[in-house]
């Protein structure tokens, strides 16, 4: 099959939804299809990997975000021969792949990755509350319905979904990760060179660091926690905008000795800090698919975070961690105290963590994921029989 993968932005900007289009497209590609991601962006930037198709747009500020209304003449000609479209980011990507695709007979399926919601009130807190909301009910439900397939990549993100009056067929397919690196053969990172002992206790947090993933709370219970047990330390690994607000706030409870910010790091070292880490801890309630938790799961750690669509979905209280119902911080507190005192508990909540990543493994999701295109490209033969797309294919050969 040819797939067009459809989103706003890809690299060089780092996120989880790039990561999972990247992991995604290679192991599509082992499996023999022809994979395409469709994005924008600086056309002269060279991708090391083949089939990225960038189009032209106006850069928004300094987020990375490219907008235009859109694709290139390149881009138009190279969609319509692609058997199935697979849309990662709503708006942009997704008005545009329904305006080139839908009257060719041309399959769409759409993934809800992000809570555009809660993203709305982190970067806007200006907006008047609830607008973010508002907007996405005058939008989502008639996106949907004019999609093939919707995508869930927890049954959080599904409920979320028909909160906001989705009223299509929303299938719960999780995002695939890779675990094999996270498995086997790890060298630890020298916990010596952030100044950590061999008997403190390192908990980690490894992302991005924004306004959207709660960071301040986090600080405020290691704070805590630091008062009665002063072997814990805590592992910072990511960047952002939030982060000189972060390291100006350590400083200021006076813990620069107990936390370090160890900035980005190479993808392929992740696995080293988790290694070296013995719990994972996340604040974060804006998930939909935690991707550094299943990591942290899947390197045998058990992880402590806050009940919300996505991390509720991912961790099971008291199995593979532990799970607060709601922004608690006493609560959260507590918790990471007990994570940090019972060292059996957290040794068996790790190995069941191992366990449970593996329904998130990329070679399950990708099999998945692929029947679900084939049952579209399937059912779409009549469609492009239809007299509109007849019609449509005349137009695309009358352009060539």
């Amino acid at each position: 099959m040819r797939i067009g993968m459809m989103a706003d932005i890809y690299k060089p900007h780092v996120s989880g939804i790039t990561n999972y289009l990247d992991l995604n497209k290679r192991y599509l590609e082992a499996l023999g299809h022809e994979v395409y991601i469709f994005t924008f962006g600086d056309e002269g930037y060279i991708d090391e990997e083949p089939n990225i198709i960038r189009s032209h747009g106006l850069p928004i500020v300094d987020t990375g975000f490219y907008l235009n209304t859109r694709y290139s003449p390149d881009a138009q000609k190279i969609l319509r021969k692609m058997d199935v479209a697979h849309v990662h980011h709503p708006f942009l990507s997704g008005r545009l792949t329904l305006r080139y695709c839908r009257h060719r007979g041309i399959p769409i399926v759409f993934t809800n990755h992000t809570r555009y919601d809660l993203y709305a009130q982190a970067y806007m807190p200006s907006l008047p509350e609830g607008i973010g909301e508002t907007f996405l009910r005058a939008y989502l439900p008639n996106f949907c319905q004019a999609i093939d397939l919707v995508i869930a990549p927890s049954p959080g993100m599904k409920q979320i979904l028909e909160n906001l009056g989705v009223v299509s067929h929303v299938e719960v397919v999780p995002n695939g990760v890779d675990l094999g690196p996270f498995q086997f053969d790890i060298q630890p990172v020298d916990r010596s060179i952030f100044g950590f002992a061999p008997d403190d206790i390192v908990l980690i947090y490894t992302g991005r660091l924004g306004p959207e993933k709660n960071l301040p709370f986090l600080l405020r219970a290691f704070n805590g926690v630091l008062q009665a047990y002063n072997r814990v330390r805590l592992l910072i690994v990511g960047d952002g905008p939030e982060r000189e607000n972060l390291e100006d706030r350590v400083q200021h409870m006076g813990i620069t000795s107990k936390v370090k910010f160890v900035g980005m790091v190479d993808y392929s070292e992740m696995p080293r800090y988790l290694a070296a880490s013995d719990a994972f801890v996340t604040p974060s309630v804006t998930e939909v698919h935690p991707l550094s938790v299943i990591e942290a799961m899947a390197s045998g750690l058990c992880v402590l975070g806050i009940e919300s669509p996505g991390v509720g979905d991912t961790v099971k209280d008291c199995e593979t961690g532990f799970i607060i119902q709601e922004q608690d911080l006493a609560a959260f507190t507590a918790k990471m105290v007990r994570l940090i005192t019972d060292h059996e508990l957290r040794r068996k909540m790790g190995l069941q963590a191992k366990e449970a990543s593996k329904e998130y493994a990329i070679e399950r999701t990708t099999k998945i994921m692929v029947e679900h295109y084939r049952r579209l490209v399937a059912m779409s033969i009549g469609q492009k029989r239809s007299v509109k797309a007849r019609f449509y294919q005349l137009v695309d050969q009358w352009r060539r």
